[in-house]
């Protein structure tokens, strides 16, 4: 089922699953990726600060090519023992990150940015879902490599949803962890929809 939302909607990614969650959602879209060189994170003293300023920063890079609309950016992280799981550069970065999460509890955050054009109004938030890692054997590990799921993925992981034999949610979205919180989004859509000519249609 479509839904219709009273303004334009511009997804600034180019993340396959972050597409995927709002086609399957029903939402009516287009894509103009960011296209950022992000922050390492080392400069920032938690998760949440980090996806906040990186989801600010890929809203802010695409808002100026759109002439009217809600730029929609998403920012993911892993976060273990107070340092970032980020993105692996190739495969022996996701061995050794993989290797790390193996067996662990740790937090994967995601920020939102909604940033609408052409007045500047901004909305943002952060999430964060709790997510169990099974140990993993060597074999399941090169296997899990190998079949190149990890690649773009914060944590060096795509949760399989429903029934994942390595990845499990103990608290918070499921979405969240595949890139997109969903069910937190659906309800700003409603308010934002529902305040759209309080808020001034421009």
């Amino acid at each position: 089922m479509e839904e219709q939302l009273p303004y334009r909607l511009i997804l600034a990614s180019g993340s396959p699953a972050r597409r995927e969650l709002l086609e399957r959602s029903g939402y009516r879209f287009t894509v103009l990726p960011a296209n950022i060189d992000e922050p390492s994170g080392e400069d920032f003293p938690d998760a949440r600060s980090l996806v906040q300023h990186t989801a600010w920063l890929k809203a802010a890079a695409v808002a100026p090519r759109v002439e009217q609309g809600i730029v929609l950016a998403a920012d993911t992280v892993g976060w273990l023992h107070g340092k970032v799981i980020g993105k692996p550069a190739d495969e022996t970065d996701a061995r050794r990150i993989l290797r790390l999460l193996s067996g662990t509890q740790h937090e994967l955050w995601t920020g939102v940015c909604l940033w609408r054009r052409p007045d500047e109004i901004q909305l943002a938030w952060q999430e964060v879902s709790h997510v169990a890692m099974a140990p993993l054997s060597a074999a399941e590990l090169d296997a899990y490599l190998a079949n190149r799921t990890w690649q773009g993925c914060s944590g060096a992981y795509a949760i399989q949803e429903g029934n994942d034999p390595y990845v499990r949610v103990l608290q918070g979205s499921t979405s969240n962890v595949i890139g997109l919180p969903m069910e937190t989004l659906a309800k700003v859509f409603v308010w934002l929809a529902n305040r759209y000519e309080w808020l001034g249609r421009s």
